[in-house]
């Protein structure tokens, strides 16, 4: 289709013709693939590409001059999304890497017998040493650590603040990092 048709319909679009509109959008696919490929963008992307050219031409029938040659103006949108299209995949090319077999070499997540014995022994001694702390502690524990209720919900079915709360659970941590064996400035 000649560039003077093309403007044509553009401004018959731009005054509401939706057939007009339609025409003009299915004259844009081949040059908008046509401008992707010459870009360089891979055959699987050409398709994004010409779906963009058509979204940008979309939001932009607004600012289309009629008195100005309508294919240059398709071609420098065509030409944009193109180069769009070619530094996200550069970026995620970057940032990905393809390797099909990698899960083969990957270490399974299995726990060995040595691990899980070691696992369950701390974390008796830990069951132990709440068991040691005094009853606000204790409670402070279990329900905001261990079963991870908010502060608002123990405050509230316990009838303690939040701030006697807070103060309980860091009294109550600092006591079972000296029993534990992890001493550290808190």
């Amino acid at each position: 289709m000649e560039d003077s048709a093309l403007a044509s319909l553009m401004q018959a679009a731009q005054a509401g013709n939706a057939e007009a509109y339609r025409t003009v959008l299915r004259a844009c696919v081949p040059l908008a693939a046509g401008a992707a490929r010459r870009a360089g963008v891979r055959p699987d992307a050409v398709d994004d590409v010409v779906q963009d050219v058509l979204l940008t031409l979309h939001r932009a029938l607004p600012t289309y001059d009629p008195s100005r040659p309508f294919l240059p103006w398709l071609r420098a949108i065509a030409t944009r999304r193109a180069i769009d299209c070619l530094r996200q995949r550069g970026r995620q090319g970057a940032r990905e890497v393809h390797d099909p077999d990698a899960y083969l070499n990957h270490a399974a997540g299995t726990e060995t017998a040595d691990t899980a014995s070691l696992r369950h022994s701390d974390s008796r001694r830990l069951r132990a040493a709440i068991a040691t702390l005094p009853p606000q502690q204790r409670h402070a524990v279990e329900m905001l650590g261990l079963k991870e209720r908010s502060l608002a919900e123990v405050a509230e079915e316990s009838g303690r603040t939040k701030g006697a709360l807070k103060v309980n659970l860091h009294r109550a941590l600092k006591a079972l990092r000296v029993k534990l064996g992890q001493n550290r400035d808190v």
